[in-house]
């Protein structure tokens, strides 16, 4: 990627994006040293089989909302999951060409880390999102702002062991393991909370910590490339 702009004192735009789940979720935030955060723009839609198709549509469609072309932004935030191979790699090759081509810094969100500051919790918890296979992407909190755990991927009772709320997608898949919280919500990821998770951050605050734009797969990807064929000997 090519060398970073650096942010300035000026109003600094930054758009956010999440495709670790079944939510294709895009946020514009406006953040000024010294002043308060404000959202531009925001869209979300959940559809698992079409990520590759929603993003840059709903991209487009918060710019023109928030009357704002792509060389105004001075940074990108993009959900790095953990989240199944298809999804995840659309949001970040898209990051990635965004960043490469403004020419701005990329920094990468966990995806449970957005779930979990958009709940706003202050107790112990756990976010469970859903990993296919009976299994769920989770990890610990201790607040909205600290994670306690590197996140995981298990069957869901491995989530549940700790005997804390857990909220997200997977508390609602497998209610009978992780139904403990009296409100899983959120259940899926916002781009606002990965755009105030990116500002807070970037001005200084303290919570969870930004990333680098890499993907968090946590196990491989469920399309293998074929193995050599079998030499098939005469009878």
């Amino acid at each position: 990627m090519g060398g970073p702009r650096a942010l300035s004192c000026d109003p600094v735009l930054v758009l956010a994006f999440d495709t670790a789940t079944a939510a294709v979720t895009v946020a514009l935030y406006e953040w000024s040293p010294g002043e308060a955060t404000r959202m531009r723009a925001a869209t979300e839609t959940v559809d698992r089989r079409r990520h590759a198709e929603l993003l840059a549509p709903s991209i487009a469609a918060v710019l023109a909302e928030a009357e704002a072309v792509p060389a105004d932004l001075s940074a990108v935030a993009v959900g790095v999951g953990p989240g199944p191979y298809t999804g995840l790699r659309v949001g970040l090759v898209t990051a990635y060409a965004l960043g490469d081509l403004l020419r701005i810094p990329v920094h990468g969100v966990c995806t449970l880390d957005a779930i979990a500051w958009a709940s706003g919790r202050s107790e112990p918890f756990v976010v469970a999102t859903d990993a296919r296979r009976k299994e769920v992407y989770w990890a610990r909190y201790d607040s909205a702002r600290a994670r306690v755990t590197e996140p995981a991927v298990g069957p869901p009772a491995e989530a549940a062991a700790a005997g804390l709320p857990v909220i997200g997608e997977g508390a609602s898949l497998y209610p009978d393991v992780l139904g403990s919280a009296t409100d899983p919500a959120p259940l899926l990821p916002s781009a606002t909370a990965v755009a105030e998770l990116a500002v807070e951050r970037l001005s200084g605050g303290s919570g969870l910590p930004l990333l680098a734009a890499e993907p968090l797969y946590l196990r491989r990807p469920d399309a293998h490339e074929p193995g050599p064929r079998k030499k098939v000997t005469p009878a």
